[in-house]
């Protein structure tokens, strides 16, 4: 069981028990002075009973003290499985006859909100849950020894049931959607609840993500021109490596292979000049899941400005302080890493703080990173409560970045949210369209994920590309290091935006090409130069890396016949021995409207028989795609096995100053033992039809 995991269970409280629960344990009692009856009849004739077994628990009720305390065990149990949302269709056969009770919910008292003022000298509108005030509970009689049976035992089982029942109401169970599933009761069961299925793990449901379909692979003679945005966002890796680490299979969609590959810094040439905010590199090595294949790799280091040209920072933190933000890997977790990042930011540097829950306010007003204390206080004040006002805060956030602008410096609004827009402006599209407002005025926007249970990743994406800005998921304060600090710069300047690129391939060398990813930044070939058309951006010292499967012709690895009535070459194709294809590269300067242009040939001499000879960037890459295909089930990369690819990538790791790699090595072994391979040819179960189709998405599967 995970940390998280514990701690959610560590929060359940019991709740007080539904007339049905107070029900299932008078039953239960009843069931057992019947069996008791039949049972004390033979005992009594086979020995003489001493005087302990003879006490009697109940007033006329006759049944054993054991059989009597086992009973009322089973009363907190139905409580909470009734509190839990999770039906029991029956209870075990004993004695031959069938209890059923029908189940309810019973309804949990929001806690109430306060608002709070702290110190002058901060503008705290502090939100906090509070606990409901509890009450003595009166004394409670306890019922009677008799020893009478007969007509009245019914009433005198209801008595003793009403004063078990008649405790301290506890505190209402923190909100959300972390979810306990019961296991159905066992035939066998006894009423003490012993054979009862063992409760499944803990997990969390609830989160969202775009379908698409993977990219195909394309006849070069028919479509020869490929064009995207480029995609600088990391969430999808961070997210399932926290899926994987919990013991659970990301959903396919959650697997966004440029992502995964992005993750991963590379030591690609950076450009000298902030003339030039990037510079592209190029190699051709042979594909590890296909030996008739070839990997294009097209890689770009974004411009590092040196110390001296860095600009002022104009940050406006807009964060979530709703309920479902009151879990250990949310809130307490976003505050520690906005610390990290507070602690980066130089003196002439301008902090704001604005919260959304139930409604929208100012926390700390635009305040100089120089008073440090005071805005660490600011963070540290803030606590989760209520529902979820996403637009209002943004909002409110843009309206603070726009009165303090630096009119040459980054001016961005960074959005930290577990996902949840539930109340507010309710069109994503009107949502989307007030964004882009923003970003024409140069005012950017990011986004960081928290936590698993409420995440709308498709908005998140969605928002981050309307704002300029990258999407980012953090699940640990390590990766609130890498996100906020080692790569906070990439992250929070931007040296080129509206950054596209266009392939176009050879048919006379390229028979057929399949770019890996990017589905959901494709372009329609006419975007590639119209300025109008919006794309990703660069930041400072960003890399990027595209991969291209490419099947040389007469390879023999065309998945394609050729066609009978073929088109004849067109009068400015290159000579086929002198290029695979020819690279264009768009983009903006970060406040201008015009797009430049970059261009470079791909040349043969780019293509390396051996992958050794490409160093270990190409390499790993290579080992992150054929990771990501085969975890998301793709069409493509079947046969290479798991320890295929962890032999691939240990050998490729280079120097990993970071341990990113590493890691990435044992995040394979993860999902080695979640899927395992099961054919000699190291397919995956999602491609072998002789095995089960169903998949584990990240939680256990229903009990029946």
């Amino acid at each position: 069981m995970t940390d998280q995991a514990l701690s959610s269970l560590k929060s359940l409280r019991s709740v007080q028990p539904s007339p049905e629960a107070k029900k299932l344990a008078l039953n239960a009692a009843m069931v057992a002075f019947d069996a008791a009856q039949a049972g004390q009849k033979k005992a009594a004739a086979a020995k003489p009973a001493g005087w302990l077994s003879r006490w009697k628990l109940g007033a006329g009720l006759g049944v054993p003290a054991a059989t009597a305390v086992a009973a009322l065990v089973l009363l907190p149990i139905g409580s909470q499985m009734v509190a839990t949302n999770n039906p029991i269709d029956a209870l075990p056969p004993v004695g031959g006859d069938d209890v059923t009770i029908a189940a309810t919910e019973t309804p949990v008292e929001q806690p109430a909100l306060r608002v709070e003022k702290t110190d002058s000298d901060v503008n705290l509108q502090t939100l906090s849950t509070v606990a409901p005030e509890t009450t003595k509970p009166a004394p409670v009689e306890q019922p009677k020894m008799a020893a009478e049976t007969g007509a009245n035992a019914l009433d005198e089982a209801e008595a003793m049931s009403d004063a078990i029942v008649a405790l301290p109401e506890a505190a209402p169970a923190p909100m959300g959607r972390v979810t306990m599933r019961q296991a159905a009761p066992s035939a066998t069961a006894d009423m003490s609840g012993a054979g009862y299925a063992a409760t499944q793990p803990l997990y969390v449901e609830g989160d969202t993500f775009k379908s698409f379909d993977e990219n195909r692979v394309k006849i070069t003679s028919e479509e020869r021109v490929s064009t995207f945005s480029i995609d600088v966002d990391t969430a999808s890796y961070t997210y399932v490596r926290s899926l994987l680490e919990d013991g659970y299979l990301p959903d396919p969609d959650a697997v966004r292979l440029e992502e995964l590959i992005n993750y991963f810094p590379y030591d690609y040439a950076a450009p000298t000049s902030a003339d030039t905010p990037f510079a592209a590199s190029m190699t051709v090595i042979p594909t590890p899941w296909n030996p008739k294949t070839e990997l294009l790799q097209i890689g770009i280091k974004g411009y590092v400005p040196p110390a001296d040209e860095r600009q002022p920072q104009n940050l406006t933190f807009l964060i979530d302080t709703s309920g479902s933000m009151d879990e250990p890997n949310k809130l307490p977790l976003l505050k520690r890493s906005f610390g990290l990042l507070v602690d980066q930011l130089q003196d002439d540097d301008t902090v704001s703080i604005v919260v959304y829950a139930g409604s929208a306010g100012v926390v700390l007003e635009p305040t100089k990173a120089s008073q440090r204390t005071t805005i660490l206080k600011a963070l540290d004040n803030l606590y989760a409560g209520g529902s979820t006002a996403g637009a209002e805060g943004i909002a409110l956030a843009y309206q603070l970045a726009e009165e303090n602008k630096l009119e040459n410096g980054n001016n961005r609004v960074i959005l930290a949210t577990d996902g949840d827009f539930n109340v507010g402006m309710d069109d994503p599209e009107d949502l989307k369209t007030y964004i882009k407002t923003q970003r024409d005025k140069g005012i950017f926007l990011s986004v960081i994920g928290f936590g698993r249970g409420n995440l709308d990743d498709a908005l998140m994406q969605s928002l981050a590309q309307n704002g300029n800005g990258n999407a980012s998921y953090i699940d640990s304060l390590r990766e609130a290091q890498k996100v906020l600090v080692t790569e906070g710069g990439a992250n929070m300047v931007t040296i080129a935006k509206d950054v596209k690129i266009q392939v176009e391939f050879n048919p006379a060398l390229v028979a057929e090409y399949r770019l890996i990813g990017y589905e959901t930044r494709a372009l329609n070939r006419e975007d590639f130069n119209n300025d109008a058309v919006d794309a990703g951006e660069i930041g400072a010292g960003h890399t990027v890396t595209a991969l291209y499967e490419i099947t040389p012709v007469g390879s023999g690895g065309e998945l394609n016949d050729p066609l009978r009535y073929g088109s004849a070459p067109q009068a400015n194709e290159i000579a086929a021995d002198d290029e695979l294809g020819f690279l264009k590269m768009r983009y903006k300067a970060p406040l201008g409207d015009t797009s430049k242009l970059i261009e470079m040939p791909i040349g043969r001499d780019l293509v390396l028989d051996d992958a050794m000879k490409a160093g270990d960037d190409p390499r790993f890459a290579a080992a992150v795609a054929a990771f990501g295909q085969k975890l998301k089930g793709s069409a493509y990369g079947e046969t290479i096995t798991w320890q295929q690819i962890t032999d691939l990538a240990n050998g490729a790791k280079g120097a990993d100053v970071d341990g990113y790699r590493a890691e990435f090595v044992q995040l394979v072994g993860l999902a080695a033992l979640l899927s395992p391979d099961h054919s000699a040819g190291g397919r995956s179960k999602f491609d072998d039809p002789t095995l089960p189709q169903n998949r584990n998405l990240g939680a256990p599967q229903p009990v029946n």
